[in-house]
């Protein structure tokens, strides 16, 4: 034996070698024993080759002999010893299928087996590496298949090395032939890619077909490679197993490769086989012997499935339940032995497959349709005179439970039917607003949401207040409130034109007044200065003269209770209109005030109403105050992002009074010698209306007067101020009273209007 080869290994039905042996001595013995080669079979339903059994299908094997050696399938024909039935007959159609089970390890001869496929009819063997380091340490592998051959689709001969060939020889029936290739790095390695065969370090070459028998040799060009201690690989390997890395030059860890063998049964063609007793496709198969070389393999027709060699043979698909159909859906699939056929339903016409499908008769199709259009229409038809009459109802029920017969039987008693108050149908003001949509919304507060909407019959743009849903028990106060606030007619009050009460929420319309609020002319003023101060001027006047009117003036009184800058809307000349009137109370004639539950906005709020819930018209005067200040100051009447004891301005600003910081708390700009007098009146005012003590609050008459008498004082600053004092008498008395204070009562006192217009002069003097 040469010294450096390894042992002569033989097996059972193979035999390998990895010595360098004599080319005529492993020829020899390869015509003195036929090795037989072990497939591995797949029985699959209409699945792709080389996919392992799962465990869901039926047994592959023969009654009673051992289907599995650890996780893998033993199909017939291939099989392993005798069955365990009575008549102990072999589990393998023929001795070369013949395999043994060690220790989980399945191997055919003493080659181990990792696969078998029925449907490719192939095998998956580990085959060894044949190597040769600087000419020494050879070993030379090969494999007896006897009439099992390389697949040549499935294998490729690889050859690693930086100067090497290698090539893979086959012997069978007296003939031999050779292929291989070689790489050489000529010493340049930086040329070797990493996970590829391109050729330098690592080359491959296509198996020819029917290679049987085979040696796989690996050598050195010229014994190059001794320059750089390498060693020279070359295997045969299943196609995608292997992949290339430059340390495998060096030392190739693989000892064994997978290798792909191909199967047949026997050694005749399907011709010759048929007539044999031994024919081996059982029912529902056919024999294929296309390619084979020799041999023949058995298939199973279309429309079946399962292991063609067994005695039952192949089993009929059931396409209908495993959707492997062209039907339109299962239930249009009808199995029949071997195949399928598709079909329509009754009343349907087709061939019932997804290319063609089914339709429904033409005259199925046009009685069903002329049926449904009567039923439709007359369904559609009762639905409607249905629905009609439930709206009626509904609309019915809505304006009585909104007073609507209250209302009509007191506009009836009406004898001035000059202003009578326009009744709405909710369909005039659903056209108006778009059904009222969300674009037609200018403002929503906590008595309802206003939308713009334009009445083409009387080409008029309006504002269409949702009120909140009114209490039952207050119906016949909210239609007189209407009826009232429908008569007043004031150019700075917004006037009500009607309203509508066929809507679960009654519906208001009143004037639509289009330049926005005091409170966004007041806040979004980007310059102040003189002329500023003289519009403010004058709209503080005319809201105070509709304050008053309300109170006084109007048929019954009227208080407010939500006086405020964003309830004085102002139209396209500044014109004052005081608008809001959801919180607003009618005081009957014979009393003074009213107990009511609080209502109103924090930071406008009369403490004493909040105290008591008395309400009087002496509330609205002290939300007033609050507007005055908010017109000299130009700050919101509550901010919680100003420090804590300015937060209220009605606080902050008396409290700047009473300490001669007047000029701290005036807007920039505001104050300048041309408006000095006229800003300390409106100053004292603002701090009268601003009592803690509704009873020495001015009236809103007294409060109109004033801020009239200082707009004329402006337009005619000859006029001597103090012959007016009769008209302010009650703002300028001398009854000592309380204008700023706290809970304790024990703060500021205020002993007379000059002493307090002194104070204001001496901080204005003191000014920026």
């Amino acid at each position: 034996m040469a010294k450096g080869t390894k042992p002569l290994w033989v097996l059972s039905n193979f035999l390998i070698c990895d010595l360098p042996l004599p080319m005529e001595l492993v020829m020899k013995h390869l015509q003195l024993r036929r090795v037989l080669m072990v497939a591995l079979a797949l029985v699959v339903v209409a699945v792709a080759p080389h996919q392992t059994l799962s465990a869901t299908t039926p047994k592959q094997a023969l009654p009673g002999c051992k289907s599995t050696c650890g996780d893998i399938e033993i199909p017939y024909p291939f099989g392993i010893g005798n069955s365990s039935t009575p008549d102990h007959r072999s589990c393998f159609l023929e001795p070369k299928f013949k395999l043994t089970c060690n220790n989980s390890r399945l191997i055919a001869g003493n080659i181990t087996v990792s696969n078998i496929s029925i449907l490719a009819h192939q095998m998956d063997v580990w085959f060894f590496v044949a190597k040769v380091c600087n000419g020494t340490n050879s070993t030379i592998p090969w494999l007896g298949t006897g009439y099992f051959s390389i697949s040549s689709k499935d294998n490729k001969l690889l050859t690693v090395g930086t100067h090497s060939y290698g090539y893979v020889n086959s012997y069978f029936n007296g003939e031999s032939y050779s292929t291989g290739c070689l790489t050489s790095t000529h010493g340049n390695t930086r040329k070797i890619q990493n996970g590829t065969c391109s050729g330098i370090g690592c080359c491959q070459v296509d198996i020819p077909t029917g290679m049987r028998n085979i040696t796989v040799r690996a050598e050195f060009l010229d014994n190059a490679t001794q320059n750089w201690g390498n060693c020279s690989y070359s295997f045969v390997v299943k196609n995608g197993f292997y992949n290339f890395s430059t340390t495998h030059l060096r030392s190739l860890t693989y000892k064994t490769l997978p290798l792909v063998l191909d199967w047949t049964i026997g050694d005749r063609n399907c011709k010759a086989a048929k007539k044999k007793d031994d024919y081996a496709c059982r029912n529902n198969s056919d024999c294929d012997d296309k390619d084979s070389g020799y041999g023949y393999r058995c298939r199973c027709n279309h429309g079946y499935h399962g292991n063609p060699y067994l005695p039952d043979g192949c089993t009929d698909i059931d396409e209908c339940k495993t959707a492997n159909h062209t039907c339109i859906s299962n239930k249009n699939c009808r199995n029949t032995i071997g195949n399928y056929t598709c079909f329509c339903r009754k009343w349907q016409t087709g061939n019932g497959r997804k290319e063609g499908g089914c339709r429904i008769h033409t005259m199925v199709v046009i009685g069903a349709g002329v049926g449904f259009l009567i039923l439709f229409g007359g369904t559609a038809m009762t639905y409607l005179i249905y629905q009609k009459r439930k709206l009626a109802k509904l609309k019915e029920k809505f304006f009585q439970q909104n007073g609507g017969l209250i209302l009509l039987r007191k506009l009836s008693r009406r004898e001035d039917t000059s202003q009578t108050t326009q009744v709405f149908k909710e369909e005039q003001l659903k056209k108006a607003t778009n059904n009222f949509d969300e674009s037609s919304i200018i403002g929503k507060g906590g008595y309802g949401t206003v939308f713009k909407g334009f009445l083409a019959d009387r080409n008029r743009t309006v504002a269409i207040k949702k009120s909140r849903i009114i209490d039952e028990s207050q119906k016949e106060q909210f239609i007189n409130e209407v009826i009232v606030l429908s008569q007043i007619n004031h150019r700075n009050v917004v006037k009500l034109l009607g309203c509508c009460l066929e809507t679960e929420i009654p519906l208001l319309v009143y004037e639509f007044v289009q330049n926005g609020t005091l409170y966004e002319f007041i806040h979004t003023e980007r310059m102040v200065n003189n002329g500023t101060w003289k519009t403010r001027l004058r709209i503080a006047a005319e809201a105070a003269g509709a304050l008053w009117y309300l109170h006084s003036a109007a048929s019954i009184a009227i208080i407010h209770r939500d006086v405020k800058t964003a309830n004085i809307l102002l139209d396209d000349t500044y014109t004052a209109k005081v608008s809001d009137f959801g919180a607003s109370r009618l005081v009957p004639l014979d009393q003074t005030e009213l107990a009511t539950m609080v209502q109103g906005t924090f930071g406008y709020l009369d403490p004493e109403y909040m105290l008591t819930s008395q309400l009087t018209e002496k509330s609205d005067v002290y939300s007033f105050g609050v507007v005055l200040v908010e017109l000299l100051t130009g700050e919101k009447p509550l901010s919680f992002s100003r420090p804590e004891e300015e937060r209220s301005l009605a606080n902050h600003f008396l409290s700047c009074l009473k300490e001669d910081r007047l000029i701290d708390v005036l807007q920039f700009g505001l104050l300048n010698e041309e408006n000095k007098k006229e800003i300390m009146e409106v100053t004292v005012l603002a701090a009268n209306c601003l009592r803690l003590n509704g009873e020495e609050r001015p009236s809103m008459k007294e409060v109109a007067m004033e801020l009239e008498a200082i707009r004329q004082m402006e337009k005619h600053p000859w006029i001597n101020r103090e012959k007016n004092l009769e008209e302010t008498q009650y703002l300028l008395h001398d009854a000592p009273s309380k204008i700023y204070e706290h809970r304790d009562s024990s703060s500021l006192q205020y002993n007379g209007y000059d002493s307090i217009r002194d104070h204001v002069l001496i901080a204005l003097d003191n000014g920026r």
